[in-house]
């Protein structure tokens, strides 16, 4: 029987908790690759411009402390707000929705799923944008007062037979900048994310789900507030990696790079499998993720 569901709210803690500890050991597993990766490279002796440095020791190590570290603490962040955005803007704009066969999803409704993720991501990109502004327009505005920048320009004219930008024509570049970045960023981010987000939506809905869906299986705790239990990993993992094959291989026709798929297919796999695996391993002890579906 297949039942539509919205996911209206996500409950903060159990969700940033759950997300900065898997994160966290995915760090942990990646400083862990690195780390073997580079103990080879040491070994074999394949830089010689390396001359006595032990990059193992030197780099290697480092990684298997900052880089779960880096991990844990940037999910924290990331997750908790982009939760505290998405309760926010589901009054608004709707929450994701999923349409479920027992815990199979065999569907996901292409506008809302869309909508609400690029919205959260425009919001994040004017976020980035707001602080890159900060930084670099009072930057511009300092070069262009500064007693100097009249003569370097002025030198480079001469030098290069070209015009340079003054000091004055510096500061308006720096104001045009700073509002690329606060109006124009948060927009491309948005469009963009949109037509992402859809085609990830109408790619899983009308291929990927021919070959393997998307398993939640969630279990109710009292009225909508419901608990994702446990996600089955290789459906899971198979679908997650095909839907990003297939953007890959339009992202690899943009770019050029054909063998773009290939990559994505196994990154996507082997991560979505670690993720499911580590959620099914914490959920019991760390407390699962919780969601007001209705």
């Amino acid at each position: 029987m297949i039942d539509v569901k919205e996911i209206k709210s996500l409950k903060l803690t159990p969700f940033t908790r759950m997300s900065a500890v898997i994160y966290g050991i995915l760090g942990l597993i990646a400083a862990i690759v690195m780390l073997i990766m580079l103990t080879i490279v040491q070994t074999a002796g394949v830089i010689p411009q390396l001359g006595h440095f032990n990059i193992v020791t030197g780099l290697g190590l480092p990684l298997i402390i900052i880089l779960p570290i880096a991990a844990f603490f940037s999910t924290i962040t990331v997750s908790f707000f982009s939760v505290m955005l998405y309760n926010l803007l589901v009054p608004r704009l709707g929450g994701v929705k999923l349409e479920l066969d027992g815990k199979e999803v065999i569907s996901i409704p292409v506008i809302s799923f869309s909508l609400i993720i690029s919205a959260i991501g425009a919001i994040w990109a004017f976020i980035v944008g707001l602080v890159l502004a900060a930084v670099i327009s009072p930057l511009f505005s300092l070069i262009s007062t500064l007693p100097a920048a009249t003569n370097i320009t002025s030198n480079l004219t001469a030098a290069t037979g070209g015009n340079m930008p003054t000091g004055a024509e510096l500061g308006a570049a720096g104001i045009i900048v700073s509002l690329v970045l606060i109006i124009g960023l948060p927009i491309m981010v948005f469009v963009f994310g949109f037509i992402w987000n859809a085609l990830f939506a109408l790619f899983y809905n009308y291929i990927v789900t021919r070959v393997a869906k998307i398993q939640l299986e969630f279990g109710q705790i009292t009225g909508s507030l419901h608990e994702l239990k446990q996600i089955p990993v290789l459906p899971t993992a198979l679908a997650v990696a095909l839907v990003f094959t297939l953007l890959g291989v339009i992202s690899g026709i943009l770019s050029g790079n054909y063998g773009e798929f290939i990559s994505n297919f196994i990154m996507y796999f082997i991560e979505t499998a670690l993720i499911a695996l580590l959620y099914n391993y914490l959920a019991p002890k760390i407390g699962s993720i919780k969601l007001n579906l209705e």
